[in-house]
């Protein structure tokens, strides 16, 4: 018999639109933060979670049918799958195998402005966790995620992200209104 398998997300996997995991439901990781970072196996920033005791954050945990990682895994390719179990409150009754996927350290860098950050992704992000866990939870992406002094790059009008998706103008306006608040710096793109 296969143990019951769940994965934690914490960026766009939040965003039940971006995959076909059925089951998603919020939890909270402990222990970890958010942080914008960049690898040498892509172009561009994304979040991973790095070790902080002091911290709790919002995500979604969702099955991993049979326990089958290899579609998942491919999808996190820059990442590797850690357990965090112990770590991840959630409605369940029983404990089951949970993994996080997060960049080790020592294997990525600070997002710079040849390796930004996606507004398209962002706003992918923001639109799950607005959708999952309403403006407050926004909020807390902002405040509980590090790296918002990199570079951003305003792709909107041609996104880059490949799992991007249509927002609408209030949910524009709400990232921007918190990208602002941060002081987060727009880049312009270069054709």
């Amino acid at each position: 018999m296969v143990r019951d398998a769940y994965f934690f997300g914490y960026g766009s996997l939040v965003n039940q639109a971006t995959h076909d995991f059925a089951g998603a439901m919020p939890a909270q990781l402990r222990g970890w933060r958010r942080v914008w970072r960049h690898t040498t196996l892509r172009p561009v920033a994304y979040l991973t979670v790095a070790p902080d005791a002091g911290t709790e954050i919002d995500g979604l945990m969702a099955p991993v049918p049979e326990a089958h990682w290899p579609e998942l895994d491919a999808r996190e390719a820059a990442y590797i799958r850690v357990p965090a179990a112990h770590q991840v409150r959630h409605p369940l009754p029983h404990a089951p195998e949970i993994a996080v996927y997060t960049i080790p350290e020592g294997h990525h860098g600070a997002p710079t402005e040849t390796h930004p950050i996606l507004l398209s992704y962002i706003d992918v992000v923001v639109q799950g966790y607005l959708c999952e866990f309403g403006e407050a939870g926004v909020a807390r992406f902002f405040s509980t995620t590090d790296g918002w002094e990199a570079p951003i790059l305003d792709d909107r009008a041609s996104p880059r992200y490949p799992r991007h998706l249509p927002m609408s103008g209030p949910e524009r306006a709400l990232t921007d209104d918190h990208l602002n608040r941060v002081g987060a710096t727009r880049i312009a793109t270069t054709g």
